[in-house]
């Protein structure tokens, strides 16, 4: 266990994993896309916030009694999952409505502070492709990677592992608490129980591996890990791992505001196996094994094709001339099919064990199902099948010790492509710094061959938290050194470049936060730098002017010297496009400028300095693309390791931002659309009937290119007009859309149009771009009624959809989106 003279014991709470997601974009069927449109939210589920009365000498289970007592007067019908008791953090309830009608009547109970809806977490699985492990005829379980990032990266003793694994911070006292079953999701409600139970307990520092893409500060789980901060807890929670679906996509928990969200950089070094050459000369073979292939004896090669430059090798079903494959190493191309349509093709043949040689994609490891396959780098395989084409009886060994290497990886040092990027949609900092997550050789369940190299941020999380408790050890425990971790593992980061030529742009803020941590600094520095964040805000709320303290706590005195080292700028949408950049999210060298009101001061002893910082937008960017500029103040002392103070701040108005995804991009029809009962685009006005059986009624169908904080449809007349340029496509029963401020006015965006609302939604995230994940939303309407129940009398009526820009006024309608529908027909039988 972790000890000191004055702190006791530091203790862990472990809770696992992280989902990945990866972006593409291409046009789909929507009727595709159906199945995954839905919002993350457990139908008829809420968590309730209520007011714990604490100066009133009630006790929280009052403030439950009362709530359940008020439910009950307004015949709302309801069970209690779960309640919550953590007076100072959290007092509620997860509860589940029977009628979906009476979530309206939530809102009008005395004492309740928030309602939010009961958000999803999908299980955890590894970074597809990042897992390197023994051959096997299973694919890992989800709790593999509790395993790797508990016992492994936190805990490993390396005097008791063969491969000399040492845990951050081995000698901690670990405690885990179990979120995910076997199988499924889980909530917010499970992760916010977990989380208070860990405050129960008495645990030191609480780190998550899990999480999702939201965007936002604002769900309960975020909400509540952001309070235990805030009262002297370490909480590490993982970044993300949507990096390809570029900025704006956060995740939470970890958006938590007070939480440190935690960023991958991927190993220096991979460890992986050789094999040996026999029949000419060549040296040893990499491949992406961390275990040996179980062959001990010479195998033989058999090339696919003697062509090197085949683009399509194994994609289709090998001749028939092909011999039996299963006493020979079988070669093949990478590329133009998957990996595994190649490998079923040669296991088609009687082949058991392949080597993929690679085709300039990159040599990495990669996702090969079920097979005992592997990746080799172009030459290696180009030699091979060069030496199998002349005749030449090569045979391969895989030495069962002594071929292990550590094999530099070329984006070793480099923040993870995998790692999602920040800022939240409400412009706070995430990720806070960055850790090593990529290619991480850690503990596996005993089955799994107990050890393995898996990546993610949820391999990096636990090392930030590791190294959380190695400053706990060194500073003492308490709440006060607790909330002091962030800023001193942020101030003492080291920046992190966006690649590895001579003249690269600093990797942005957005995606490495402050850098790399470096816990030696941290515990050793004799200066230190608050805040270590700086927030501009966008240009419509800018906050130029910054200040930041810096103290000297050493012996002697000091002089410091000040320079401003900025980032990349992130060129967050498409130029000419209201689009995502997809990562890697392109930079820019249009940089910030920053005045300093000192740039040389002397400190004595025990003395600080308050310096201002006056900062100018990057000039002659396109505020279109929605740049987000960032960088770092470093403060330097000759002789020892520099510190910094990072920022972030967006060169255009967050209100400017379009939200609704009004084209026809990605389904080769406009956005968004009313789709019937066979899931066809209305393109006329269509009468529904609201059968239950055979799903005979109107669904909403649309994309968000950004997050919104208020989404919601109401029911208007059929006669309802805007009066845009769109207003003749509108009479004639077609879609209109408008955008804020573009209006001159018209019944739409009056308060008295609407006949009711239908659903609404606070603190939505965007949708990325990939088919099978999180490309759109639908939100069906099927029964024939109003949000608060009421029912909706037979008639001819239209949609009103509208969504609020970031920053906009939720009481102003000029500052939403709004889109009127097609006439949809209210015809109950």
């Amino acid at each position: 266990m972790v000890r000191s003279t004055t702190m006791g014991l530091v203790h862990f709470f472990v809770v696992l994993l992280f989902l990945s997601a990866t972006g593409v974009q291409a046009v789909v069927s929507i009727k595709d896309a159906k199945k995954n449109a839905t919002l993350p939210f457990v139908k008829n589920r809420y968590i309730v916030e209520v007011d714990s009365i604490s100066g009133s000498g009630f006790q929280p289970e009052t403030a439950h009694k009362r709530f359940y007592e008020s439910l009950k007067s307004r015949d709302v019908t309801f069970d209690v999952n779960k309640e919550f008791n953590s007076p100072g953090i959290f007092v509620g309830v997860s509860l589940t409505l029977k009628n979906s009608d009476d979530a309206s009547k939530l809102t009008t109970i005395p004492g309740v502070k928030a309602i939010r809806p009961l958000r999803m977490f999908s299980r955890p699985r590894p970074i597809a492709g990042h897992v390197v492990s023994s051959p096997k005829d299973f694919a890992f379980p989800p709790d593999s990677e509790s395993t790797h990032v508990l016992t492994g990266i936190i805990g490993a003793d390396p005097l008791k592992n063969p491969f000399n694994i040492s845990g951050v911070a081995y000698s901690a006292s670990l405690s885990a608490y179990r979120i995910f079953g076997c199988e499924g999701s889980t909530t917010d409600a499970v992760i916010i129980d977990a989380l208070l139970l860990g405050v129960k307990d008495g645990q030191d520092i609480m780190t998550l591996s899990l999480g999702g893409p939201d965007g936002w500060t604002e769900s309960s789980s975020s909400v509540v890990a952001s309070r235990i901060a805030d009262s002297g807890k370490v909480i590490t929670i993982a970044a993300g791992n949507d990096g390809d679906s570029g900025s704006w996509y956060s995740s939470g928990p970890g958006n938590g505001i007070g939480v440190i969200s935690v960023a991958s950089l991927d190993n220096t070094v991979i460890s992986i196996q050789t094999a040996t050459v026999h029949g000419a000369t060549h040296d040893p073979i990499p491949y992406f094994e961390l275990f040996p292939f179980p062959v001990t004896n010479p195998i033989p090669i058999f090339a696919t094709s003697n062509d090197t430059t085949a683009v399509d090798d194994a994609c289709d079903p090998l001749p028939d001339s092909t011999p039996d494959l299963s006493s020979f190493l079988v070669v093949v191309r990478r590329g133009t099919c998957s990996f595994v349509q190649k490998l079923t093709n040669i296991a088609a043949k009687g082949g058991r064990l392949t080597f993929i040689y690679d085709n300039g994609s990159g040599f990495a490891s990669i996702d090969v199902g079920d097979f005992n396959a592997t990746l080799i780098q172009a030459a290696d395989g180009e030699f091979l099948v060069e030496q199998f084409a002349a005749g030449v009886p090569i045979t391969i060994t895989f030495p069962q010790t002594g071929g292990l290497i550590q094999f530099p990886d070329p984006a070793g040092g480099l923040i993870s492509s995998f790692t999602s990027y920040g800022p939240t949609n409400d412009f706070f900092f995430k990720p806070a710094v960055a850790a090593p997550g990529g290619n991480i050789l850690s503990t596996l369940p005993i089955p799994l061959g107990s050890y393995g190299v898996e990546s993610g941020t949820s391999m990096a999380t636990p090392f930030v938290a590791g190294s959380a408790a190695l400053l706990l050890q060194v500073k003492g425990k308490s709440n006060d050194v607790a909330r002091s971790i962030r800023t001193l593992l942020e101030t003492t980061a080291a920046v992190v470049p966006s690649n590895h030529t001579e003249d690269a742009l600093l990797q942005t803020v957005t995606q490495q936060g402050a850098g790399l941590v470096n816990v030696f600094n941290a515990a050793h520095t004799t200066t230190l730098v608050s805040p270590g964040e700086l927030i501009l805000n966008d240009t419509a709320h800018f906050r130029g002017v910054q200040t930041f303290t810096v103290r000297n706590t050493d012996s002697s005195q000091k002089t410091f010297r000040l320079t401003h080292i900025p980032a990349g700028t992130a060129v967050t949408v498409t130029p000419g496009t209201i689009f995502p950049a997809d990562g890697p999210v392109p930079l820019s060298n249009n940089f910030a400028k920053v005045a300093l009101s000192d740039t040389t001061f002397m400190l004595r002893p025990g003395q600080s300095k308050t310096v201002t910082a006056t900062f100018t937008p990057p000039p002659n960017v396109d505020s279109t693309t929605f740049p987000v500029f960032s960088g770092y103040i470093q403060i330097s002392v000759r002789g020892e390791p520099p510190l910094h103070v990072s920022y972030i701040g967006l060169a255009a108005s967050l209100k400017d931002k379009q939200v609704v995804d009004n084209t026809d991009v990605f389904f080769g029809v406009k956005l968004p659309v009313v789709l019937d009962a066979n899931g066809d685009v209305q393109e006329v006005p269509t009468n529904y009937t609201f059968d239950a059986a055979s799903g005979d009624f109107p669904s909403v169908f649309l994309r968000l290119t950004f997050g919104t904080p208020v989404l919601r449809t109401d029911l208007v007349d059929s006669n309802t007009n805007i009066n845009t340029t769109l207003n003749k496509r509108a009479s004639l029963g077609e879609p209109a859309f408008t955008f804020p401020g573009k209006h001159s006015g018209g019944t739409s965006f009056d308060k008295e149009s609407s006949l009711g609302p239908l659903f609404e939604f606070d603190f939505i995230a965007r949708n990325n771009e990939n088919p099978d994940d999180n490309i759109a939303y639908q939100f069906p309407i099927n029964t024939p009624t109003f949000a608060n129940g009421a029912t909706i009398p037979n008639g001819s009526y239209r949609l009103l959809l509208r969504a609020l820009r970031v920053t906009g006024d939720r009481e102003n309608e000029s500052d939403y989106e709004s889109w009127l529908s097609p006439i949809v027909g209210v015809f109950v039988p």
